[in-house]
């Protein structure tokens, strides 16, 4: 009987510990997350800077892009060189060897010197004796260190240049009440809600009608000026003595920059929104003459006489959902129209030589189109080779030069339609 009124007694202490539990349990609320964290791999600038050397022909593993040096050609070796093909019989090409320069991924030539990126350098190579390639220079930290700005990575610059990311997956648990929405995990940054990118400490025809490079290309020769772009600039170097490049001055152009094709007294940028024209009335620094805008796509251009053919391609980074090759009205220079558009499958490389268009549609092969009328060029196609991979091609003199992901293949382009001349078999890595 005097069990209640004990209970009645008790009844406030055992709510204020109800409470106290209560507000514990929401003290330890907690949440699991689960994120990926990458880890950079780094190489020092004294071991970047004494890296270059010849070796025996290698395994073509990863090409990209391609460059026709008098009987020769040069392939990249995407981050890890260039393999020397010689190439005086194009129906029978001989892998000659491989010059290794690490993070090289463009290049171009004058005169027997080859100049190549190495990550943040510009190199410098004597070719002019293929049989004896020597490193005769470079320019140190000219070039943006190479980083994926899509995952909004940042990284110790002090201690080199990034060569590969080391992936990781962790999880862990938090606060419920936590506003934490960034982390520092393995030396890199990753913020979890508004990601910023990281910063970097740097933000006429060829000379030689036997040098020439892809529609792809970053690196291009007009007589003594060799020009390179990156995402957000135009750099002038002038090599009036090849063996000495001098760095002019960076001429900003806004981001999405991807290619350069040069024509005449012009430099045709290709961009993620649209191409750009600059003047080389001034050699030394280029003047912005007009630009091209579309929707954001991949873009390579080339031009022929008074027309500019643009492909845009959907595919990361590209995000809209075009492909497409755009015919361009460029006779008043300073004001390009866009004359009409035609379906495409996947454009990525493109060139051109009289009334011969070649485009490379990726894992869609290879197309051939007459370009003797520029208003009907998509709908004119001579031939289409769907059973390989195409990613950029050079035509010259009746000859092309096409790469990708399973070959190079060369073709004889003299008669009516193309003409398989050899095929180089690539290894894809595994």
């Amino acid at each position: 009987m005097k069990i209640f009124p004990k209970i009645i007694k008790l009844w406030p202490a055992f709510f204020f510990l109800v409470l106290m539990g209560l507000q514990g349990c929401e003290d330890k609320c907690e949440s699991v997350y689960t994120y990926m964290t990458y880890e950079p791999v780094y190489m020092s600038f004294a071991e970047l800077r004494s890296a270059i050397t010849e070796t025996t022909p290698q395994t073509i593993e990863t090409p990209g892009k391609i460059y026709l040096y008098d009987n020769y050609l040069l392939i990249n070796e995407v981050n890890k060189g260039i393999h020397v093909i010689d190439n005086e019989n194009p129906a029978s090409p001989q892998k000659l060897k491989f010059i290794e320069i690490p993070g090289n991924v463009d290049m171009a030539v004058k005169n027997g010197f080859l100049y190549a990126d190495s990550y943040v350098d510009l190199v410098v190579l004597d070719i002019s004796d293929i049989n004896s390639v020597k490193e005769v220079n470079r320019v140190e930290d000219v070039f943006p260190i190479h980083v994926n700005w899509e995952r909004h990575f940042t990284f110790d610059q002090s201690q080199g240049v990034v060569t590969d990311w080391i992936e990781n997956e962790v999880t862990e648990t938090r606060d419920c009440g936590s506003n934490q929405v960034s982390v520092w995990r393995e030396g890199v940054f990753f913020d979890l809600s508004n990601a910023q990118r990281g910063n970097s400490t740097n933000f006429t025809p060829p000379s030689s009608p036997t040098s020439i490079g892809g529609s792809m290309a970053r690196f291009t020769v007009v007589d003594n000026y060799l020009y390179t772009v990156d995402e957000s600039s135009l750099n002038p170097f002038d090599i009036s003595s090849p063996s000495d490049p001098v760095k002019g001055d960076q001429i900003w152009t806004g981001f999405g920059i991807e290619t350069i094709f040069p024509y005449k007294d012009h430099l045709f940028l290709g961009g993620q929104t649209g191409m750009q024209i600059f003047s080389l009335k001034n050699a030394a620094a280029p003047e912005f003459v007009s630009n091209y805008a579309h929707i954001n796509s991949c873009d390579p251009v080339v031009v022929n006489d008074d027309y500019a053919y643009v492909t845009l391609r959907s595919g990361n980074p590209c995000v809209e959902v075009v492909n497409q090759l755009d015919v361009l009205d460029i006779s008043e220079i300073e004001n390009p129209k866009l004359l009409k558009s035609f379906s495409m499958q996947n454009p990525h490389g493109l060139g051109i030589d009289g009334n011969n268009l070649f485009i490379c549609e990726g894992e869609f092969g290879l197309k051939h189109f007459d370009a003797a009328d520029p208003l009907k060029v998509g709908e004119n196609m001579i031939s289409h080779f769907d059973d390989m991979h195409a990613f950029d091609v050079i035509p010259y003199d009746n000859r092309l030069m096409m790469i990708g992901n399973d070959g190079l293949y060369q073709y004889d382009y003299s008669g009516n339609e193309l003409k398989l001349l050899s095929t180089l078999t690539i290894v894809p890595k595994p």
